[in-house]
């Protein structure tokens, strides 16, 4: 936690550069954003209840990278995040998921970061006791005088004077073996814990949520008894299903659930994207669709504004919940949500478009950047991929073309091209493009792979 408290607006806009190229006015406010939360938990007065946070409204086309600077920086935050989409959404009443659902989501979300940051710590001595467990199995201890244990593999020179003296030298020996890795492959009779049966099927009477139909069926399944089988597995495959069970002795789930609704309501993210498709169009009066998208966005406003919501593992307060929304809002426009949500929405930031020098730069700069991935694919089977400086200027020339021409989808049209492009390696290695071979993507390469591509603009955007 100290490493993201030390981090200011200036090192978050660093960390999302490794990331995302340009965009400097969103990475900003979000960095802001993020930043003011950790000084909301530095302040000591009652006034810290007040603080609330300045959600973020970003407008922009497709593939612009709204999104990803949303993921990027919960990551950053170390911080629960759920994307969901306001078109899924319906007002109460209608089929469809209720907007209630995005905060379970970002509570199971937390549940499974504070489980994740507790299994760690007790991970080491999870594995002492699980080291154990198979010794007894392998090597079963003395149970007192007069018994006798035939060790599995002690040598038959071997005469003891002392029967627990020998079964202590004869773990010691099994110990070494067992974290040098020499008994993986043996096999091992254990205990196993059965699954647990998928569901317990219930008629609700219409007036239980989902989180209340959830903690009931929970609550029965944990009434039923817990059945173990026995299984013959390797000492390998073992120590993982007896690591799980021992972990879980280890951490108190209770605290995991305390921990996890304070992380969610202090530092939780929720990314609501296409939010322009619940915005009544201009000039539009009351009816038809319009009425139930303005019903999504009063359903909506609660949540935004700070609500109590139930979960199953409690009742968790939105109030300090961060909310970034996003919508290209090319037919509506923002001031077409209704005005309650509107001002719940302060921070407005318009992404720009991306460029042909912007394309350039997200097959170079990022650390995830296209080119990178398609290398370490190659990699993998041992072939060496290169591109030349003017192979990705070309990439990035033809993507953009084909975005002026048929539809706008920003970055996402890179992938389209780069798997034109290399799909006919991809395929051929390594039956005809054998280990330790090298391709360079060149200028001409890219220009002949794609020029059909390029030809054909005008009919794709009729293929489905």
């Amino acid at each position: 936690m100290n490493k993201i408290e030390s981090l200011t607006p200036s090192q978050i806009v660093v960390e999302l550069d490794k990331y995302i190229i340009g965009q400097g006015d969103a990475k900003r406010n979000v960095a802001i954003a993020l930043r003011n939360r950790i000084r909301r938990m530095m302040v000591k007065s009652d006034i810290q209840r007040d603080i609330v946070p300045n959600n973020i409204l970003m407008i922009g086309s497709t593939g612009v990278g709204k999104t990803e600077i949303a993921r990027r920086l919960a990551k950053i935050a170390q911080a629960p995040f759920t994307k969901v989409e306001a078109s899924k959404f319906t007002e109460v009443g209608y089929v469809g998921r209720d907007v209630e659902s995005m905060v379970r989501d970002l509570v199971e979300q937390s549940v499974h970061l504070v489980r994740e940051v507790k299994n760690e710590a007790v991970k080491a001595r999870a594995a002492e006791a699980v080291e154990e467990q198979i010794l007894d199995i392998l090597i079963p201890p003395v149970k007192g005088a007069g018994f006798r244990t035939t060790p599995v593999a002690a040598n038959a020179d071997d005469e003891p004077s002392d029967d627990s003296e020998l079964n202590e030298r004869t773990r010691e020996r099994f110990r070494e073996k067992l974290r040098n890795g020499e008994l993986d492959d043996r096999k091992v009779e254990v205990n196993v814990k059965s699954a647990p049966p998928v569901g317990v099927g219930m008629i609700g009477n219409g007036m239980m949520d989902d989180a209340s139909m959830q903690g009931l069926q929970d609550m029965i399944s944990g009434m039923m008894p817990k059945r173990t089988k026995k299984r013959k597995v390797s000492i390998a495959e073992a120590r993982k299903i007896l690591l799980e069970e021992e972990v879980a002795k280890l951490v108190d789930f209770d605290e995991v659930k305390e921990e996890a609704i304070k992380l969610a309501e202090n530092n939780g993210i929720i990314f609501i994207d296409e939010i322009d498709k619940v915005a009544s169009k201009s000039g539009k009066n009351g009816g038809g669709p319009d009425v139930s998208r303005e019903g999504v966005q009063r359903d909506l406003l609660p949540i935004v504004e700070g609500s109590a919501v139930n979960t199953k593992y409690g009742v968790i307060n939105t109030d300090h919940v961060l909310f970034i929304a996003a919508g290209a809002f090319h037919v509506s426009k923002p001031s077409d949500l209704i005005p309650e949500l509107q001002g719940r929405f302060p921070i407005r930031v318009e992404l720009q478009s991306l460029t042909q020098e912007d394309f350039s730069r997200i097959l170079r700069e990022p650390k995830n950047a296209l080119t990178k991935q398609y290398q370490a694919l190659f990699d993998a089977e041992q072939v060496s991929l290169e591109f030349n400086d003017e192979a990705i200027e070309e990439i990035a020339r033809i993507a953009f073309l084909i975005n002026q021409e048929v539809e706008n989808i920003g970055a996402r049209r890179l992938h389209t091209v780069m798997s034109h492009l290399l799909n006919d390696f991809l395929f051929d290695v390594p039956d005809t493009i054998e280990p330790n071979s090298k391709i360079m993507v060149t200028k001409e390469m890219v220009q002949e792979r794609l020029s059909t591509l390029v030809k054909n603009r005008d009919l794709s955007q009729y293929i489905l």
